[in-house]
């Protein structure tokens, strides 16, 4: 073993200086290899990321909605709907939520307005916002915000507080008011809610509460927590997958890179296979040296890129890729991931960036190093 092991020290001393001599050849295949191993991977950490995150703020979501809905659309729903709900066996906390969404014309953004729930209540006249919000109108706490009803009547509210930036992802666009503001605000009578929200006294008799309640108020639409989570799956699945259909090209194109320069030997390497044939050196000993050049290309522009990778989804927040990945029109939440890695995907990406490249220079050298030595200096 002692002796296997120092034959392959010997080999990788001898690969480093190899690679040395070509420095210029290898650093230009080590970028195009990091530029792609870095976009693939920045894909891959952002949408993990984001998909453990929605579940952990979705983990103390009601676990089941109920919205009315007339002619195909959310409708509002009745206070006598909640007294039938809340009857149900089995149900608990059930009560009903305000909340609706404001085009600002100011600044073509979209804001949130919701009535907190009584654990969090606002005084009339006063209002909480996300930073988001507070950055599009340049808002801080004790100044006034402004919005214009439907009918064209100015609402001046005070901003008691704005939401913490740990909670960017979910509040950005959101405006926490009073019951009775918001109601003034939209012209809703005291008898209607957005929607109602429940839990479950048993975890595991979710699936049938939602059936009941189905039965009961038929013109509703029953919306369990996991199926939020099963939209969100989708959602980011959905903007990955066509990120990653659109790199697939560039994917392609570093294999035939790839393939291209490690299949055309130059001369010079030829001549050296041949020299180290003539000074003695074994078929399987010049494969095994060009197995192990092969691996510490790729798997040192693998590393660095993953490395770069990492810094830029949890430290710089993706800044390349945030657009299309968080998918907000105008405001944009500032936030930094908890750092969150899949090791399935760390191997899928490292089998399809690094096994291509090796198994693509084992055929060319396999080639070379059979021929004659004397062949080949000549």
């Amino acid at each position: 073993m002692k002796i296997w092991i120092e034959r392959q020290r010997s080999l990788i001393d001898f690969t480093v200086a190899g690679l040395l001599r070509r420095k210029v050849r290898n650093l230009g295949l080590m970028a195009v290899y990091s530029c792609v191993v870095f976009i693939l991977a920045t894909v891959m950490l952002f949408t993990h990321s984001l998909r453990k995150e929605a579940s952990v703020l979705l983990s103390d979501a009601p676990e089941i909605t109920v919205q009315r809905v007339i002619m195909g659309r959310h409708a509002l729903i009745e206070h006598t709907d909640l007294d039938v709900v809340s009857k149900i066996r089995g149900a608990r906390h059930a009560r009903g939520r305000l909340w609706g969404y404001f085009y600002d014309t100011a600044n073509g953004a979209n804001y949130t307005l919701m009535v907190p729930d009584k654990v969090h209540t606002i005084k009339q006249g006063q209002v909480q916002i996300g930073a988001g919000v507070a950055r599009a109108r340049d808002l801080k706490k004790g100044k006034f915000l402004f919005l214009t009803t439907n009918r064209g009547k100015l609402f001046k509210l005070q901003v008691s507080g704005i939401l913490s930036t740990e909670s960017e992802l979910v509040s950005s666009d959101l405006v926490l008011m009073s019951e009775q503001d918001y109601r003034n605000f939209f012209r809703l009578p005291s008898n209607v809610y957005t929607d109602l929200v429940l839990n479950v006294r048993n975890s595991r008799e979710v699936t049938k509460i939602a059936e009941k309640i189905s039965a009961v108020l038929p013109d509703s639409r029953v919306i369990t927590r996991d199926d939020i989570l099963r939209t969100y799956e989708s959602l980011f699945s959905w903007r990955e997958g066509i990120l990653l259909a659109l790199l697939g090209g560039a994917l392609c194109s570093f294999i035939i890179f790839a393939w291209d320069k490690t299949s055309g030997l130059s001369a010079s390497e030829r001549q050296e296979i041949g020299i180290l044939k003539a000074v003695g050196w074994e078929t399987s000993d010049i494969l095994t040296m060009k197995l192990w050049e092969s691996v510490l290309i790729s798997l040192g522009a693998f590393l660095f890129a993953y490395t770069l990778a990492y810094l830029h989804v949890f430290y710089f927040s993706a800044g390349l890729l945030e657009p299309v990945l968080k998918g907000w029109a105008i405001l944009y939440p500032q936030f930094h991931l908890t750092p969150e890695v899949d090791p399935l995907q760390v191997m899928t990406l490292l089998f399809f960036t690094v096994f291509p490249y090796v198994a693509a220079t084992l055929v060319p050298i396999w080639r070379a190093a059979i021929i004659d030595p004397d062949t080949v200096m000549r």
